[in-house]
């Protein structure tokens, strides 16, 4: 008795895990080519040479080198290691919230308001929030490409254990009528 509810559990899920593992790549592929259009739809190329001047940057960035951004892992190590890089330095480890902050203080102080240092506060803070929106869009296009990577690995796995359950499930065993 056991043995065909075993039997049963095995033809079901032979059938229905494949099934779910090709809707499942198929979800990942789809992540990935939306993905790979909506970067490629922005044209942007990947630097190298002297625009990677640390070594950070040129381990993170340097296979990528002159190639249009077209995946998840280039739009990450863009974000991180070029805009994120280049955000850092240009703040001097500030956060846009301290900057924004000093911005403020600047401008309400009519000693200050109308300088130069109040001046470049408001440049500072409207390059951070560009570059940290950029950079917080591009790493959004590397989880869902991620996500996507994960579909498709998960989907594989469904079908392989399909595959295996449809060796038990539907063999005839020896010496026995079916």
């Amino acid at each position: 008795m056991a043995h065909n509810a075993y039997k049963a559990l095995s033809r079901v899920f032979s059938v229905v895990l494949p099934a779910a593992g090709a809707g499942l790549i198929a979800g990942g592929r789809f992540a990935h080519q939306y993905v790979a259009d909506q970067l490629a739809g922005q044209r942007i190329t990947m630097p190298g040479g002297k625009d990677l001047p640390t070594e950070e940057m040129k381990s993170a960035l340097a296979r990528y080198s002159g190639l249009p951004m077209t995946t998840g892992p280039q739009a990450e190590a863009y974000a991180n290691h070029y805009i994120g890089a280049h955000l850092a330095a240009a703040a001097k480890g500030r956060t846009y919230e301290e900057i924004s902050q000093e911005y403020m203080a600047a401008s309400a102080d009519p000693d200050r308001k109308d300088t130069q240092e109040a001046a470049d506060l408001g440049q500072l803070k409207e390059m951070l929030f560009t570059g940290s929106s950029l950079r917080g869009m591009l790493l959004n296009a590397y989880g869902w490409w991620t996500v996507g990577s994960i579909a498709s690995w998960a989907g594989v796995g469904a079908t392989g254990l399909g595959a295996v359950l449809a060796v038990p499930g539907w063999a005839r065993r020896r010496g026995h009528r079916a």
